[in-house]
């Protein structure tokens, strides 16, 4: 779903401005945990109070092989990177009985100045590719004092674009599935939904029936461990976005004494189950909505309304042009013959709250679909959302996203009648977006893999100090994950930024940046409660 991908900024390549982007539909994976189908909308006390527990110190001689192998690097895509794969067990119980095979990618320390060792970076999802991130926007993007000390590094997960990626329907499929209408009207309305979860479902695992069973995302830190240390370096410095605030905080978890500077920018909370994760988003993206309300009610042609306008008559009129698409499509200026219907148009609205630099493209967008009968604009954003190319193709991102979400915490509701008894209070999050991203929801009911993983607290007891970013309106990862998620690390320092938009780091705070640049470089954290905006 929305919150597990990320957007870095305007810098960006085109998929990672939508953190992004995941349609409603096949993001409806939420976010990373879950409780029982059956429970209330709130932590399960008893997986909340439960600690992620760190492996021992000692590697086990059975993953020795892996821990030892020299990298043999190549020159690769984009001048000035290298790439090279590293192997790790496809199940760490079984370490040796199959094997999967990660892309990693890297752009060399430039130097002037002693290089400080490998600077792993993962823009979120889970989906996102790390290597295409790596070559689009981080290793030439990142701060150049950054990049001189270190090693830039990326790794894309298992499953996950160039790691054996899932791939679960054509892109013909995918293009109905993107379509499917997330309001169901009626009961009928309701099987069609359902069946289209099937269908998708029942692809991934026809696709990788193995594979699967194993792309968690404790396993997905595990297999950076190994990384780490067929790089050389005797602890991880990263910096993950969103989902990677996840993974990287996993990552302390489970090997705390190995955990360098790490940086978690757009936090996530693991102690949570998937229905608070989702709830919590659905009035993300409701604050996100308001503000770009209020910016957009400043311009002449808002297609909202005009001076007088409260955001609650906005988010009406915005909801009644969604009742209109649901009944009848608009033309799209799509040479394929699609048209934007309700599904696509509210994927393509929740595309830009990611990031206010997208705001005049939404509106732009809005008051062409909404005066002038042309979906072109908000049907672009969805596809940049979707990672759809203009031949009809999307990466893998939505199939990896689901993937690794399923199998990380059970589903937030077994099915229909838990969705409807909770369309009220995702309603009053969300009056806009709410009951779409209730069905969104669920997804991971009909997995064809049971999941492995429960919400958790992460304490990280003897890591370094680990730096902990959230944003006050951040729409896919709400500012109160970051402060839970500091509140759990033992070694935590919180930074907030007081602004708009997914994540911080490299968006434009020179306050933000500097605070981190210092950490990464000289090794000095930000005090804890340092505020930037």
């Amino acid at each position: 779903m929305h919150s597990r991908r990320s957007v870095r900024s305007s810098r960006t390549p085109a998929h990672r401005r939508s953190r992004t982007a995941a349609g409603l539909l096949a993001a409806a994976a939420l976010l990373v945990s879950a409780c029982s189908a059956g429970s209330a909308p709130g932590t399960s006390p008893a997986a909340a109070q439960a600690g992620l527990a760190a492996l021992p110190r000692a590697t086990p001689a059975a993953l020795a092989p892996y821990y030892g192998q020299r990298p043999s690097w190549r020159a690769c895509g984009v001048p000035g990177f290298q790439c090279t794969t590293v192997r790790v067990p496809l199940d760490y119980a079984e370490p040796g009985r199959g094997d999967v095979r990660l892309a990693v990618a890297r752009r060399k320390a430039t130097g002037p100045g002693e290089r400080l060792g490998s600077l792993l970076v993962n823009p979120g999802g889970p989906g996102g590719s790390a290597v295409g991130y790596l070559q689009a926007y981080a290793g030439i993007g990142y701060p150049a004092e950054v990049r001189a000390r270190y090693d830039m590094v990326a790794v894309d997960p298992r499953g996950v674009a160039r790691s054996e990626p899932v791939r679960c329907l054509n892109g013909t499929d995918m293009d109905a599935y993107t379509q499917t209408d997330l309001t169901p009207d009626d009961d009928k309305e309701v099987d069609t939904l359902v069946d289209a979860y099937k269908e998708f479902a029942e692809g991934c695992g026809a696709d990788a029936p193995k594979l699967l069973r194993h792309l968690s995302t404790v396993e997905a830190a595990r297999d950076m461990d190994i990384v780490r240390a067929v790089l050389g370096d005797k602890r991880l410095t990263y910096v993950g976005a969103s989902y990677g605030t996840f993974l990287g905080a996993t990552y302390a978890g489970l090997f705390p004494e190995r955990a360098g500077r790490l940086v978690l920018d757009g936090a996530m909370d693991p102690s949570l189950p998937a229905r608070r994760l989702s709830l919590d988003q659905t009035a993300g993206f409701e604050t996100a909505f308001r503000a770009f309300v209020k910016d957009c009610l400043r311009q002449p042609d808002c297609p909202l309304g005009g001076t007088g306008t409260t955001p609650e008559e906005a988010g009406r009129a915005l909801k009644a042009f969604f009742g209109r698409l649901d009944a009848r499509p608009i033309p799209a200026g799509d040479a394929e013959g699609r048209r934007l219907g309700e599904a696509l148009a509210t994927t393509g609205v929740i595309a830009a709250m990611y990031d206010e630099g997208s705001w005049e493209q939404l509106r732009e967008a809005l008051t062409s679909a909404m005066r002038e009968n042309d979906g072109a604009g908000l049907l672009m954003l969805s596809d940049s959302y979707y990672e759809r190319d203009a031949g009809g193709d999307y990466s893998n991102l939505m199939y990896a996203n689901a993937a690794v979400n399923c199998l990380d915490l059970p589903p937030a509701f077994d099915g229909p009648e838990r969705v409807r008894e909770s369309l009220g209070t995702f309603e009053e999050a969300s009056p806009v977006f709410g009951e779409g991203l209730a069905w969104a929801a669920l997804t991971c009911a009909y997995w064809p893999v049971a999941p492995t993983g429960e919400p958790h607290r992460i304490e990280a007891r003897g890591a370094a100090p680990i730096v902990v970013v959230g944003t006050t309106r951040d729409p896919a990862t709400p500012y109160r994950w970051a402060r839970s998620l500091a509140r759990q690390l033992s070694s935590a320092r919180l930074v907030t930024y007081d602004g708009d938009g997914h994540t911080a780091y490299g968006r434009g705070s020179a306050c933000i940046d500097s605070a981190i640049n210092a950490y990464l470089l000289r090794g000095t954290p930000p005090a804890d409660g340092k505020r930037c905006s």
